[in-house]
């Protein structure tokens, strides 16, 4: 895609995306990007929570200097079509770590695609990404991780897990390795499935009312998202908008 053209669901960044929703925004909003560069050396934290009830488009472009760290965390609960999308550029030593969450219910589609480019040796990243959804909802993501020629030492991971609370809804995962060095480490791991009910059976018969388990099992998945966002102030207000969204569904 370049300048203002519109994406379809024939791009392949875009393959899970709401097309009726594509048709009807305005092409220039697909060129809207912010732009973050972190010097050598800095250490950067954003939050974002996405829980609006009209389409949104967040494009994050990230320039990670020698030896800096960036952290991003999300709650993406959008009420219509949401996608949060980071292209990130890693430099020696350099480190990204990403934190996401999408939930919700009715029929709209959450997403994160993330793209990583391990463009010189030594730098890290990590990715833990939970999706909670019901109704007719669907939560997406796509990441993308490529590890230069010469990027050696490379440590790169990425996990994505998706609970399913209701027949009908969806979530989709599709991570993306391309590695032309030979000396790193790269993994990724997705899974999909329903709340544990030898666990909530544990819990029940310890006492714990069956509402109370499912939503501490809930908790606890979403949680693995935001293990390493050090502030703890702002771990509690990612997991309450989480758990906002989530309201009785758990």
């Amino acid at each position: 895609m370049t300048g203002t053209a519109r994406p379809t669901l024939r791009d392949e960044q875009w393959r899970y995306a709401d097309g009726a929703v594509l048709e009807r925004l305005a092409p220039e909003r697909f060129d809207r990007w912010r732009d973050l560069a972190l010097a050598p050396g800095e250490t950067r934290r954003e939050c974002f929570v996405l829980d609006g009830a009209e389409p949104e488009l967040v494009r994050l472009r990230v320039s990670v200097g020698e030896g800096a760290r960036c952290e991003l965390f999300a709650v993406n609960a959008g009420h219509d079509y949401t996608r949060m999308e980071v292209a990130v550029r890693l430099a020696r030593g350099a480190h990204f770590q990403f934190g996401g969450v999408t939930i919700g219910g009715g029929d709209a589609v959450r997403e994160f695609v993330t793209r990583l480019d391990h463009a010189e040796p030594e730098a890290t990243s990590e990715q833990v990404v939970r999706a909670v959804h019901w109704g007719s909802a669907t939560g997406n993501f796509l990441g993308r991780i490529a590890v230069a020629r010469g990027a050696q030492k490379t440590d790169a991971a990425q996990d994505f897990k998706g609970l399913l609370l209701e027949r009908g809804a969806t979530t989709n995962a599709k991570p993306e390795l391309e590695i032309y060095a030979d000396d790193v480490k790269c993994a990724h791991g997705a899974a999909i499935g329903q709340l544990d009910e030898a666990a909530r059976f544990y819990m029940a018969a310890r006492g714990i009312a069956p509402e109370a388990a499912r939503r501490l099992l809930v908790r606890a998945f979403i949680g693995d998202a935001f293990a390493a966002l050090g502030d703890d102030a702002e771990q509690e207000r990612m997991m309450e908008a989480a758990l906002t969204a989530l309201g009785d569904r758990a």
